[in-house]
């Protein structure tokens, strides 16, 4: 019941920040300064959680599996799902991107200047900063993949040490357990977060902006909608024997969050603790799923790549072959691993896709005036495609309680928050 509450507490502020941010678009600095930093302070604090909470939680998932090769085989079927999942995005937003034809229509009358092809790193680049050369930096820069890399392997050594591992795993345990209480403290304050965040954007981004380039904002969100509704419905039906139904009332609360805050990471605490409570996750494969899945999972992005590769070919009057499709299709599905803990990893993967099938970049600048916007519905499409992943990995393993309704009582006391 207090998680309906506060999920239609989060809803009720997302509503009033949009109301809020229509009257005070013509006074946008009203909204920027009095309003924004009671949003920034929530995002704070979330970002105060993450790392402790993902540390925590991953290396006593890790130490919990108790086996290499089930920590592998549980990897390969992540990995397998997101980047299958991720290419069917991006088929449905080249769809769509031909259906809508958001380019047609439009000149090119913006400054192009500043637009430079981002350099996205190589596969043995990914593969060697992975590795953190020192944990402890790693944890203040906050670089999610390093974090992951080190506690797999603390996790891992826990198990191998045996008997004199088991002080450590305990202190871990009770680590993640204070930092769930935490996340629960920090979540009442959701509600006027998501209202702090959401209004300034409204303000700043007004009808002026979004008209001239709406059809390209319907792609996107009808996209990610139709990606949610069709793939995520039919993974966690089929694979997960659980309702669609009681899947996205449960992921509604963290896709708001991650709508609101545009930060799959900051969505983090929330998505845990939804997987376990609502979804019934073993603490195990959510603590290893969903941090993966925050860092490297990029399906509402590689839509939205799809969608604005074909925006900028018809800007230019181009058209784009059958061959040249399936080539964004490869590359958005690569370079969602590629450039994952990469800042700026949409635009790196952008320019990826325009550069491999020779489309000028200079169109990248159209979108950057609703970039925020766009933002909004493709964090929300990759938090929901972690939960989905942690549904399916988990039923696969046997690892999923009552999927057809009731509360996951096995973790029940690491869950309670």
């Amino acid at each position: 019941m207090k998680e309906s509450k506060l999920t239609t507490k989060i809803l009720i502020g997302l509503i009033l920040g949009i109301l809020a941010g229509l009257l005070l678009n013509s006074t946008p600095n009203i909204a920027t300064t009095y309003i924004k930093p009671f949003g920034d302070l929530f995002l704070n604090l979330i970002k105060m959680i993450i790392v402790p909470l993902v540390l925590s939680s991953l290396i006593v998932g890790a130490a919990s599996m108790g086996d290499i090769k089930k920590l592998g085989r549980i990897g390969g079927k992540t990995l397998g799902y997101y980047l299958t999942t991720t290419a069917v995005a991006v088929f449905i937003g080249l769809l769509l991107g031909n259906l809508f034809q958001p380019g047609m229509g439009i000149e090119m009358n913006v400054d192009t200047s500043s637009i430079k092809a981002a350099k996205a790193p190589s596969i043995a680049e990914t593969l060697v900063n992975m590795v953190p050369s020192n944990p402890i930096q790693a944890m203040v820069e906050g670089n999610m993949l390093q974090i992951i890399v080190f506690s797999l392997f603390l996790g891992v050594a826990i198990t191998a040490v045996g008997e004199k591992g088991k002080s450590l795993y305990h202190f871990f345990d009770s680590l993640a357990e204070v930092m769930y209480k935490v996340t629960a403290f920090v979540m009442n304050f959701a509600p006027i977060g998501v209202f702090a965040l959401i209004t300034p954007v409204v303000a700043s981004n007004g009808p002026s902006v979004l008209l001239p380039l709406l059809k390209v904002i319907i792609a996107v969100y009808l996209g990610c909608i139709l990606h949610s509704l069709i793939t995520y419905s039919t993974t966690v039906k089929v694979f997960g024997k659980m309702s669609p139904k009681k899947f996205f009332k449960a992921a509604l609360s963290p896709a708001t969050l991650a709508f609101s805050t545009s930060s799959s990471s900051g969505t983090l605490p929330i998505s845990m603790k939804t997987a376990q409570k609502d979804l019934g996750v073993s603490e195990p494969i959510s603590s290893f799923v969903l941090p993966l899945g925050a860092t490297i999972n990029m399906d509402g992005t590689a839509l939205y790549q799809g969608v604005c590769a074909l925006f900028v070919a018809q800007i230019y009057g181009l058209d784009l072959s059958i061959t040249q499709q399936l080539t964004i299709i490869l590359t958005a599905t690569l370079a969602s691993i590629g450039t994952a803990g990469v800042p700026g990893a949409g635009f790196i993967m952008l320019t990826m896709v325009l550069q491999s099938v020779g489309l000028p970049l200079d169109g990248s600048a159209l979108i950057a005036g609703i970039d925020r916007i766009l933002d909004m519905a493709r964090t929300s499409v990759n938090v929901v495609g972690d939960l989905s992943a942690s549904v399916v990995v988990a039923a696969t393993e046997g690892e999923l309680e009552n999927p057809e309704g009731g509360k996951n009582n096995k973790d029940k006391k690491k869950t309670q928050a």
